[in-house]
């Protein structure tokens, strides 16, 4: 399936392609049946929905660690609480260890290029996020000039192995497209190297298996339904080592991020420098839910469900289709929907705000006819299924070409 590019006919819906954002005095004033709308409206790719109950129980129970201090029992057995969630939520084996930090997935990648990568990494390039960290490592002095796979927006490129490589930079969901890739061990790769993945869209609504990885590393502002500015690295021996290595060898390792003082202060249930204690309640709640779902395998599933729905709806839609053209390389945490030319999707997205239906925007990088959004576990399938239902709706008002039937893929 090839994609069409958007007719852009006049500077100012130019402007709203590339920003996804319309200005207020040109909002589209959609008729929605108030019946018709999502109980919950939010459907951002991240900062995600928090669903009401976390909420509910940070006010319930916020002044039991709130204000007091992180090295003290309450925070800590928060952490506590946090990484014993994880380790059972991802089944890590005995030997694996849960480690956190402050900063957010943006951090992690000067994490890793500081003491992860020995000296050269492959790096997948295939949207946003993983054209970021490629970018981290090029600037890095001490690292030479990364291998790099790239392939176009809406599909994902595969790893090979290559001898000087020391660590594979994998990126299980690209968020700002809506691709999502297996993760495995790269085939004929060296025993020593590592396999560092980009988890964060993907944690907690996607399978991953432990051995798959030596670094599975996210943030928990997605799935997880927590602030951003924290980062969690599920890290094999092998990966401990490696940081152990690297921070032995005299590369010059601000302690902010030093993997082997994360490591050790996690393993005290504390951070290195102050945490968002609100943020890791929030975070520990959602595990606590994922794990009722029944685990990793629940959450996928329930993700998965809403996934189908929303695809579905794209393929069987005239004005619109999935932008992933390959069913297989579609993400079931993020979908990315392109629409025709006829449609103009960032009035149509700044409508449905009106309306309380948020963040639907596609990310600014790529300026594409699109929609994006989240379907993580915390959002409900009939939500997702009454915005699809708003969504026709606003295009009947939006109007349609003469002629009905299936949007030519041609």
């Amino acid at each position: 399936m090839s994609h069409r590019e958007p007719s852009v006919s006049c500077p100012r819906r130019g402007e709203a392609l590339r920003s996804g954002v319309v200005p207020d005095d040109e909002a589209v004033d959609l008729s929605l049946p108030e019946g018709l709308l999502p109980v919950d409206g939010r459907f951002g790719c991240g900062p995600a929905k928090v669903r009401p109950e976390q909420l509910d129980a940070l006010a319930s129970r916020g002044a039991d660690f709130l204000g007091t201090s992180y090295r003290r029992g309450a925070v800590r057995a928060l952490l506590g609480r946090v990484r014993a969630g994880l380790r059972e939520l991802f089944e890590l084996p005995a030997d694996y260890q849960v480690v956190l930090g402050n900063g957010g997935g943006t951090a992690f990648w000067n994490i890793a290029t500081h003491g992860l990568i020995r000296n050269r990494a492959q790096h997948l390039s295939f949207g946003e996020f993983s054209g970021r960290f490629t970018a981290v490592d090029r600037s890095t002095p001490w690292l030479a000039e990364p291998s790099v796979i790239e392939s176009p927006p809406g599909t994902h490129p595969e790893p090979r192995a290559e001898p000087e490589v020391d660590a594979y930079a994998l990126t299980q969901n690209e968020t700002s497209t809506g691709v999502a890739m297996p993760i495995h061990r790269v085939p004929g790769a060296d025993v020593d190297s590592l396999v560092l993945v980009d988890g964060t869209s993907a944690a907690g609504g996607m399978l991953v298996r432990p051995e798959a990885f030596d670094v599975y590393y996210f943030a928990p502002q997605k799935c997880f339904g927590a602030d951003g500015g924290l980062w969690i690295a599920l890290m094999s021996p092998a990966a401990v080592a490696r940081a152990e290595e690297i921070a032995a060898g005299g590369r010059y390792i601000p302690e902010f991020f030093s993997l082997p003082a994360a490591i050790d202060h996690s393993a005290r249930d504390l951070t290195f420098n102050t945490p968002s204690v609100a943020s890791l309640f929030l975070l520990s709640e959602q595990i606590d839910w994922l794990l009722g779902l029944g685990g990793l395998s629940g959450a996928a599933a329930k993700a998965a469900k809403t996934a189908a729905l929303v695809y579905g709806w794209a393929e069987d839609s005239p004005y619109a289709a999935p932008f992933v053209a390959e069913p297989e390389q579609r993400s079931p945490v993020v979908a990315t929907i392109e629409f025709a030319e006829h449609i103009d999707a960032a009035h149509m997205v700044a409508g449905l705000r009106a309306h309380g239906i948020l963040d639907l925007e596609p990310h600014r990088s790529f300026g594409r006819n699109q929609i994006r959004m989240g379907m993580f576990p915390a959002i409900e399938t009939a939500d997702a299924e009454a915005l699809l239902s708003c969504i026709d709706h606003a295009v009947a008002q939006l109007g349609r070409p003469a002629g009905r039937g299936r949007r030519s893929n041609a």
